[in-house]
């Protein structure tokens, strides 16, 4: 799993017109699964995007949680995570995860990162074509890729 993290003043997710995600401090997460992913990959993830330190403490240093501010998050799918650009100009996504393999894998991310946090994630729709909104706030954007454990 790879997923590219960004602390937001607000943010939000639109689809058909209709804005079906909605969030003032917190986090926007782009997930992007491929086959090997597994819950191991997402039990890690989710502990360290609930405890990762990236947000101001009252000296304005990077030290508290989204735990710890009771911030909101956002997870959205996002399969082009995986692009590889090695050859020629057109990427290839042939690495993500086929949707029967990414829908039960993006399902389960969310219910534990729901469980790690204790509090509803919002959500887009997985494969839907949306738009996506936000205002970084920093700018701080943070990638973790499970393979790496980075």
């Amino acid at each position: 799993m790879k997923v590219v993290i960004q602390r937001v003043l607000e943010a939000n997710v639109t689809i058909n017109n209709d804005v079906v995600a909605n969030i003032k401090n917190g986090l926007l997460v782009l997930l992007g699964i491929v086959d090997e992913d597994a819950q191991e990959d997402i039990n890690w993830l989710c502990n360290k995007i609930a405890n990762l330190r990236i947000f101001g403490d009252e000296n304005d240093v990077m030290n508290k949680s989204i735990l710890e501010i009771k911030g909101d998050v956002i997870v959205v799918s996002q399969f082009t995570l995986h692009a590889n650009t090695k050859k020629g100009n057109r990427p290839s996504y042939i690495k993500a995860a086929k949707p029967e393999i990414a829908i039960p894998l993006y399902k389960a991310f969310v219910k534990q990162l729901e469980i790690n946090l204790g509090k509803t994630v919002q959500t887009g729709e997985f494969g839907a074509d949306m738009k996506v909104q936000l205002i970084n706030d920093g700018p701080v954007t943070i990638i973790i890729d499970t393979k790496n454990k980075e």
